[in-house]
């Protein structure tokens, strides 16, 4: 009998202001590691209502998304899982001061330079793919993603 594969769908937002990044500082795996706002879509959720929720639930910052940055394959070596990180850019909007999640140590604006330097302290090598392609190529819009809404199969 053949394993169903089950790839878990994420999303990440870039939110730039004033030269800066918005990066979360949090612990994986026993370690200290530095992330743009990212997390999984809820089941029932948009890709898009999950890139804004994972920004607010671990910065604090409201964002409007503001376009789409690509889609990202990655098999973690830690635990073979597979992510298909959907990466959006965002615009912030306001810092509401809410309580980070509880994984999130702090959220920083950082420079590029800055990221750079923390690269072995990256959660995975696609936080600096994500940004270096945001930085290098068009966003695209939005409306590039579709998603089919399907009623309520009670």
């Amino acid at each position: 009998m053949n394993e169903i594969w089950t790839p878990h769908a994420t999303t990440a937002c870039i939110v730039e202001q004033d030269n800066a990044y918005l990066m979360v500082e949090e612990i994986s795996h026993g370690q200290q590691v530095f992330n743009q706002p990212a997390g999984h879509v809820d089941k029932g959720e948009s890709i898009l209502a999950a890139a804004a929720r994972e920004t607010l639930e671990e910065t604090a910052w409201e964002i409007e998304l503001t376009g789409f940055v690509g889609l990202y394959v990655y098999t973690a070596p830690q635990n073979g899982v597979c992510y298909h990180r959907y990466c959006f850019s965002g615009k912030a909007i306001r810092d509401t001061k809410r309580p980070l999640d509880e994984d999130i140590v702090q959220a920083h604006w950082l420079s590029f330079e800055e990221i750079l330097s923390l690269e072995t302290k990256l959660r995975s090598p696609l936080v600096l793919k994500c940004l270096q392609d945001y930085r290098s190529r068009p966003l695209l819009p939005l409306d590039y993603i579709y998603e089919h809404k399907v009623k309520d199969l009670k």
